[in-house]
């Protein structure tokens, strides 16, 4: 029976998993991941750190095990550059960083925004990886100047195990170079970040075997050389994959360091307001789209504001506080914000404090301002014509009970959750069985994850969290000006 390795190169962890054919778990393993963010809106990582993790959890999930195939999972669009001998040539520039408003609003001014978004799928905004590449120019020319490959995370991992060069096609897709309409990438797109099609590797569907374990790789993992590799997925897309999303109005939100959201569709509609990806199902289509900070805008209050208390010590005195959080508002933009609103500029904000609320009413507050970042979401898809007709839940906030209701209350759906979902790495691991043969039918992933609680909206707090809404969506746009002048 064939056993598998899904790896998932995550933004606070690199995470393992080891399956069978059975639909069993065999083991997991993770190690921590360090975000460095030395400037406002920065957000970088050390390739070179997965790398290490990488290593380390291999070694605990599988010695002496006999591996059948390796899928690896990543954050997408990651910017890796690497020199002539595949080492990094500074630290990763991760999708969730907000320094390029700059470069953002000079590529606007340059490009033809609607036709760039019919050609590419995805709008002018600051994940595009050649705002990214213009910033570098400008401020790290001598940087730039060594870079032989410029890879994703997960690509960069499929290279260090297998020397092969690839490039899955949702990184070239969300990168702003791919056309859909060839399905290539495009010289005058490259052009737009200053680059040549040399500098990127061809481009390959996630289930495609793109090389073997290199007895290098071998000796660093612990593994059998000639273990085949696949080209990879990007992880919110193997995460909704897992969760259940295959069926048009499908949709999942991810409670994570950032915030997902993630719809099946039939058919891509462009719209500068979400990201468009490849679903793993052929046939499908994935918009979607992230909000930068939402469990990290948490951790951070829980590590500076917190008092010491946790999460779940919060989460009760959270639920002594009524609906709307006794008048406050909060907007959960500390790094800016990528969709719906593509601002860079965009921060934080606690709005209606008085000395009568105390801090259950503020971490209450917080969990409602990514609940309105998810119906915010879900108001735009279906304002493109998207139907949104099941809602899931993962990831590790959807542990929280009051975060749940909150959520089903807010956007007045039933919240689906799920047991034993593992996240992307599951993810990665199916589609190395799925390129090796293993698995032949998509439906097959059900075997690993089960249903769990459903948790029903109480009709009574709708009239609470429309007018809520309503003033969250007020109070960006009156500060949007302010903000944008402040930078």
């Amino acid at each position: 029976m064939a056993v598998l390795l899904g790896l998932d190169i995550g933004t606070t962890s690199t995470i393992g998993i080891l399956i069978d054919g059975d639909g069993r778990t065999l083991a997991l393993a993770q190690r921590p991941a360090t975000l460095f963010s030395d400037h406002p809106g920065w957000a970088e990582e050390d390739p070179e750190q997965w790398w290490a993790n990488v290593g380390a959890v291999c070694r605990e999930l599988a010695p002496g095990c006999e591996v059948s195939a390796i899928g690896v999972t990543g954050m997408l669009p990651a910017t890796v550059l690497l020199d002539g001998q595949g080492r990094p040539v500074r630290r990763s520039i991760q999708q969730s960083d907000g320094r390029v408003a700059a470069e953002v609003e000079e590529l606007r001014r340059e490009v033809d925004e609607q036709a760039f978004l019919a050609r590419t799928g995805n709008g002018i905004n600051q994940q595009l990886v050649a705002t990214k590449l213009r910033w570098l120019r400008r401020h790290e020319p001598e940087a730039l100047s060594r870079a032989r490959h410029l890879l994703g995370a997960y690509d960069f991992i499929v290279h260090r195990l297998t020397g092969a060069w690839s490039l899955e096609r949702n990184w070239a897709l969300e990168s702003g170079f791919y056309d859909l309409g060839t399905h290539e990438l495009a010289a005058d797109l490259l052009a737009l970040g200053g680059i040549g099609r040399e500098l990127l590797p061809p481009v390959r569907h996630g289930h495609e075997i793109v090389g073997a374990l290199t007895p290098a790789a071998a000796a660093h993992t612990g593994l059998t050389v000639g273990t085949p590799v696949v080209a990879g997925c990007a992880d919110h897309i193997a995460s909704a994959f897992v969760a259940g999303v295959a069926a048009p109005g499908d949709c999942l939100l991810k409670f994570g360091g950032a915030g997902d959201f993630l719809l099946a569709t039939p058919e891509p509609r462009p719209d500068p307001r979400l990201f468009l990806d490849f679903h793993l199902i052929p046939g499908l289509f994935m918009p979607n789209g992230c909000m930068a900070a939402s469990g990290a805008v948490l951790n951070w209050f829980v590590d500076t504001l917190g008092g010491g208390r946790g999460h779940a010590e919060l989460d009760r005195l959270a639920e002594a506080s009524p609906p709307g959080a006794e008048g406050l508002v909060v907007l959960p933009y500390f790094l800016g914000e990528k969709t719906p609103i593509h601002d860079p500029l965009a921060r934080g904000v606690l709005s209606g404090l008085g000395l009568h609320h105390g801090v259950g009413d503020i971490w209450r507050a917080l969990l409602e301002a990514v609940a309105m970042g998810f119906r915010h979401h879900i108001e735009v898809a279906r304002g493109i014509g998207y139907p949104v007709t099941r809602i899931l839940g993962s990831d590790g906030g959807a542990r929280s009970a009051v975060w749940m209701q909150i959520v089903a209350d807010v956007i007045q759906m039933p919240i689906h959750l799920l047991a034993g979902h593992p996240g992307s790495c599951l993810g990665a691991a199916f589609v190395a069985g799925i390129g090796i043969g293993a698995f032949t039918d998509w439906r097959q992933i059900e075997r690993f994850v089960a249903p769990a609680a459903t948790v029903e909206p109480r009709p009574e707090n709708a009239a609470v969290y429309d007018t809520l809404f309503a003033r969250y969506r007020e109070t960006y746009e009156r500060l949007r000006p302010i903000q944008a002048g402040g930078q």
